[in-house]
C-alpha cells in the first residue's frame, strides 16, 4: 500500500463510526512502540517537508530560476511524476537494504536535495533561466529528492508491515494516512515565513525540519529496535495463526517431484495483462480528465491565488498558503464520514456521483476570482474526491479476476502517473496565458476550460454505466466495506 492507495479494511459487520476513525490514529500513535514511532515521527515531518516545497516549486522556478510559466509547470512536473517513476525502480531496495538503512538513505538524498534548492538563490545564482547555473543547481535538487522519495515511501510502507500483525495493521496504515495529511495541512500557517523571508528561505525551514527528521529517525529506529521490533510481530503474527514448526518429512516419503515453470511468453503476457481486459482499461484511463485537479493543487492554484487576487483581494493574494493546503486535512475528516454514510450505495454510481460533484466546482471558479468560489470550490472539490476516490481502488479490486488483484492494483496506479506528467506540460501554458504574472488576465476562461475537462470522466462513466456496471457487485460491502481515500498529492 502506498499514500496513494488506501489503508485497512473493516470487517463487514462491524459499525463504522467515523468519530472513532478520525480520532483512532492520534491514539494509536501515542500508544505506538518505539519501532512504529520512528516511522511515524519521520513521515509527518516528511509530509509536511513535502507538501510545503510543492507547493511553492512553480513559483520558485519562475521568480528565482527565472523560468516561464510553461518552464516552470514543466519543472514542477518532474518532481511529482519522477517520484512514481522512481519507486517504480527503487522501491524494493528498501527489501534488499532494511527498512532502516532505506529510510535514513532515503531522507538523506531528500536533504541534499532540499538543500540544493534553498542554496542556489541564497549564494547569489541570479534567475538566469533555463539552464543556467541556478537552474541546474535546482534540477540537481529534484534529483535526489525524486530518488530519496523513490525509496523512502515503499520504505515507509514496508517498516509498518514489518512492525505490525495481523491485528495491528489496520491501525498502522491508518497512522501513516493520518499523519501524512496532517503533515501535508501543516504548510497552511507558512504564509508569514515565506511573507518576511521568501521562497528560498522557507526553504532552508523545511531542510531544518528534514534534518530534524533524519535525526529522529535514526535515533528512534536504531538496528536494535528495529530487529526486535520485527521479531515480536513475526512471533506475535504465528500465535495469531496458529502456526506450528513444520514436522519434519518422514524418510520413506518420496521426493516431489520439480514442478517446470511455464517459459515467458510475450504473447500470454499480453493477453492476460490487466490492459488486456477493456473494461478494467476503459474505467482507469477515463478517470485522467477528474484528475487532473487534484495536479492543479500544485501546478496552477499556487500561482493563481497569488496573481488573480492581488488587486481585488491582497491579503488573500499575499496568504494563499491556506488555499493551496487546505485539502489534506479536509479529506482526513470527510472521508471516513462521507465512507460511513454512503456504505451500502453502488459503488459504481458513487464513482460517477462523486466525478461530478468533485468536477462541478471547477465552474465556479469560471465565474472570476472571489473569496466565496474560492471557498466553494475547495470545500465542494473535497467532498467529490471523498466520495469517489476510495471507491476507485475498491472497483479495481472487484473487477480484478481472482488471482489477479494485486497486479490491477498496481497497473491502476499508472494512470495517475500520466496525469501527473501531462498536467505539467499544458498547466504552465493556460498561466502564462490566462493568468500572467503581469497584464491582463482570463482566469475565467482558464478555469472554464478545466471544468469541462475534468467533467468529461463522469459524462464517460455515464455513458458506459451499462457496460461498466452491469455485471459488478451492487453493495460497496460485499468484500470490504471501507478504504481510506488515497490523497494524491504525496507523489
Amino acid at each position: 500500500l502506498t499514500p496513494e492507495e488506501g489503508t485497512p479494511f473493516m470487517a463487514n459487520d462491524q459499525k463504522p463510526n467515523p468519530w472513532r476513525e478520525i480520532g483512532q490514529p492520534f491514539i494509536d500513535l501515542v500508544r505506538a512502540p518505539r519501532a512504529l514511532m520512528g516511522v511515524n515521527v519521520s513521515y509527518f515531518l516528511e509530509g509536511f517537508c513535502y507538501f510545503g516545497v510543492l507547493g511553492y516549486l512553480a513559483m520558485y522556478f519562475s521568480r528565482h530560476v527565472g523560468l516561464n510559466d510553461v518552464q516552470s509547470g514543466v519543472m514542477t512536473g518532474v518532481l511529482t511524476w519522477g517520484i512514481t517513476l522512481s519507486m517504480f525502480f527503487f522501491g524494493g531496495l528498501a527489501d534488499r537494504w532494511g527498512v532502516r538503512i532505506a529510510l535514513v538513505a532515503a531522507l538523506g538524498l531528500m536533504l541534499v536535495g532540499r538543500v540544493c534548492l534553498a542554496g542556489g538563490p541564497w549564494f547569489g545564482l541570479g534567475p538566469d533561466g533555463l539552464w543556467s547555473p541556478v537552474h541546474f543547481t535546482a534540477l540537481a535538487g529534484i534529483l535526489f529528492v525524486v530518488l530519496g522519495y523513490g525509496m523512502y515511501q515503499p520504505a515507509a510502507y514496508a517498516a509498518v508491515r514489518q512492525f505490525t500483525t495481523q491485528k495491528t495493521a489496520g491501525m498502522g496504515y491508518a497512522m501513516l494516512y493520518a499523519l501524512m495529511n496532517l503533515g501535508g495541512w501543516l504548510p497552511s500557517f507558512f504564509s508569514p515565513i515565506r511573507n518576511r523571508i521568501g521562497i528560498p528561505g522557507a526553504y532552508w525551514v523545511y531542510v531544518g525540519f528534514t534534518v530534524l527528521g533524519l535525526t529522529l529517525t535514526t535515533v528512534l529506529l536504531t538496528r536494535r529496535v528495529v530487529d526486535g521490533a520485527i521479531a515480536r510481530a513475526k512471533a506475535e503474527r504465528e500465535r495469531e495463526s496458529g502456526a506450528a514448526p513444520a514436522a519434519a518429512p518422514a524418510a520413506s516419503a518420496p521426493a516431489a517431484a520439480p514442478i517446470d515453470k511455464p517459459r515467458f511468453s510475450l504473447g500470454r503476457w499480453l493477453r492476460t495483462h490487466p490492459l488486456a481486459d477493456p473494461k478494467f482499461a476503459f474505467f482507469i484511463f477515463c478517470l485522467i480528465p477528474v484528475q487532473t485537479l487534484f495536479a492543479h493543487n500544485w501546478l496552477t492554484l499556487p500561482m493563481y491565488v497569488e496573481r488573480a487576487y492581488r488587486d481585488s483581494w491582497p491579503w488573500i493574494s499575499r496568504n494563499f498558503e491556506p488555499a493551496v493546503n487546505f485539502n489534506p486535512i479536509l479529506i482526513f475528516i470527510l472521508v471516513p464520514i462521507v465512507t460511513a454514510l454512503t456504505q451500502r450505495a453502488k459503488v459504481y454510481n458513487m464513482m460517477m456521483l462523486g466525478t461530478l460533484v468533485m468536477a462541478s466546482p471547477t465552474f465556479l471558479l469560471a465565474l472570476g476570482p472571489t473569496p466565496v468560489t474560492l471557498i466553494a470550490y475547495l470545500i465542494i472539490m473535497t467532498v467529490g474526491e471523498a466520495m469517489w476516490q476510495p471507491r476507485f481502488l475498491q472497483y479495481a479490486a472487484e473487477i480484478a479476476p481472482e488471482g489477479r488483484t494485486g497486479a490491477y492494483m498496481g497497473v491502476a496506479q499508472f494512470p495517475w502517473f500520466l496525469t501527473k506528467m501531462i498536467t505539467s506540460l499544458y498547466s504552465g501554458w493556460f498561466l502564462l496565458h490566462y493568468c500572467p504574472e503581469t497584464g491582463e488576465q482570463n482566469t475565467r476562461l482558464m478555469w472554464l476550460i478545466y471544468g469541462i475537462i475534468a467533467i468529461s470522466s463522469s459524462v464517460l462513466l455515464w455513458l458506459a454505466r451499462d457496460w461498466l456496471g452491469k455485471d459488478f457487485k451492487t453493495k460497496a460491502d460485499r468484500k470490504s466495506t471501507r478504504l481510506n481515500s488515497s490523497h494524491i498529492p504525496l507523489s
